[in-house]
């Protein structure tokens, strides 16, 4: 089992870099030349090991972006591996799936769907293109065998020889081509027409003007279904950048904020989320993807939205919560990462959609509170939404203690216990806008919870 690194390995000298990345010590320092001048470029990202990616720390004092004489070849930072990046796309890959290509073509109209748009275009023009080629040749090889296309038997000898032609008005491919447009599409501009002289001509020509009608429903049916799909809609529902903790009533929750940017409303909206974390079952057995529904709502509205403007979703850090042990240091050690769902009616359409992202725990903000974006707004005699303020948070006092501690405190306080030991005095410490590590802004003040 691969062990896991730390969150922030930074490559100090050849012997760290060394073991860290392999090899020897000339490809060590090529990688780090190569790694600095992609750095140097704005380029964010480096690839690395399977599920796990890097960033240069471009807000720090060894920012490259700011030309720091302070860079150490290699610093980088460790940012956590996610399952659902913050867009919503899932960051999954598939591999040795056996007769692929056999079961997608099976479902080829979803599978045309799923395309990116320049495919389905290609593929829209190339179904019409070489159907009129195909036919063309079948209408050529019909005409040919039946002798119109011989000297005598000609267009423009016909009214001498009295020829009864199988097509009137052709004269080689080309007139065949344009025939064949005129068949599939039902264009019929007067001068090319069928004649009873074939049979093979009268049955070819119906089921042409089958096929033409089929293969257009299909091809315009999937390019409906691509431009009115779920995801589609949910680019326009918007989740905070960050998540939130403190107290709410004196109960620690974790909060975050979901809005629509359309006037359109999702109607029966409801959000759900999903904690994704390591766990050790008692027989030893290590599941690193294990989920744990959280129980969230709105107000006193429960997980289903009356959404008509951005709301503040919050989950309860109680006894049945899985982060009720954690702490502020905890969250920023531990390793985890919140999946939150919205799923809805599109009103206009009547179409179901889904929108998703995630946090992890360097984007979990303690100490910190949603600042209001609806007010009433008398000029306009309407609730005015400021979505430039949908991001911002304020600072808050806020014990860095873990929920269960903070009960504990709160059960002395009402005489149940024995004084708290100075152990959880000293963690139930409060913090005026305790932040993750990126932001460096840490306690402002302490003092013990009075008892």
């Amino acid at each position: 089992m691969q062990v896991p690194l730390s969150d922030v390995q930074v490559l100090q000298d050849p012997a760290d870099a060394e073991t860290l990345v392999g090899g020897d010590k000339e490809e060590t320092f090529a990688n780090m030349k190569e790694w600095k001048r992609q750095y140097m470029r704005g380029i964010s990202h480096t690839p690395s090991q399977a599920g796990v990616y890097y960033e240069a720390l471009k807000g720090s004092s060894h920012s490259l972006a700011k030309g720091s004489r302070n860079f150490r070849p290699g610093s980088m930072r460790r940012v956590r591996r996610r399952a659902v990046f913050k867009n919503g796309d899932c960051n999954v890959v598939q591999k040795h799936l056996q007769r692929r290509r056999v079961r997608f073509l099976q479902d080829m109209y979803t599978t045309m769907v799923d395309w990116q748009w320049r495919w389905t275009l290609l593929a829209f023009a190339l179904s019409f293109i070489l159907s009129w080629l195909f036919f063309a040749l079948i209408w050529w090889l019909i005409i040919y065998t039946h002798g119109d296309l011989e000297e005598p038997h000609l267009p423009d000898n016909q009214e001498e020889s009295g020829w009864a032609p199988c097509v009137s008005a052709i004269d080689g491919f080309t007139s065949c081509f344009l025939f064949s447009i005129e068949t599939q599409h039902t264009i019929g501009y007067g001068v090319r027409t069928t004649s009873p002289e074939c049979p093979e001509a009268i049955f070819m020509m119906c089921f042409q003007s089958i096929y033409g009608v089929m293969s257009s429903a299909f091809m315009a049916g999937i390019v409906f279904a691509k431009m009115t799909r779920a995801k589609q809609r949910a680019q326009t529902l918007l989740f905070s950048k960050h998540a939130v903790i403190c107290q709410r009533d004196g109960t620690l929750s974790l909060m975050f904020r979901v809005g629509d940017m359309r006037k359109s409303h999702i109607i029966g909206a409801g959000v759900r989320a999903q904690l994704i974390r390591t766990k050790s079952t008692k027989e030893g057995e290590v599941m690193t993807q294990y989920f744990t529904e959280l129980e969230i709502g709105t107000d006193d509205s429960g997980s289903d939205l009356f959404f008509i403007w951005p709301m503040v979703i919050e989950h309860k850090i109680d006894e049945n919560s899985p982060l009720y042990n954690l702490n502020a240091t905890d969250m920023l050690q531990d390793k985890f990462e919140i999946v939150v769902i919205l799923e809805g009616t599109v009103e206009s359409t009547g179409q179901s959609t889904q929108a998703r992202s995630s946090y992890i725990n360097t984007e979990i903000l303690w100490g910190h509170r949603f600042d209001p974006v609806v007010l009433y707004n008398k000029d306009l005699q309407a609730y005015e939404i400021d979505y430039g303020r949908f991001n911002e948070t304020t600072q808050v006092d806020t014990p860095l203690c873990s929920a269960r501690e903070l009960n504990e405190i709160y059960k002395i306080q009402e005489g149940f216990r024995t004084p708290a030991s100075p152990s959880i005095q000293s963690r139930c410490s409060c913090s005026s806008g305790y932040q993750t590590p990126g932001r460096q802004s840490r306690l402002r003040w302490q003092h013990s919870v009075p008892l």
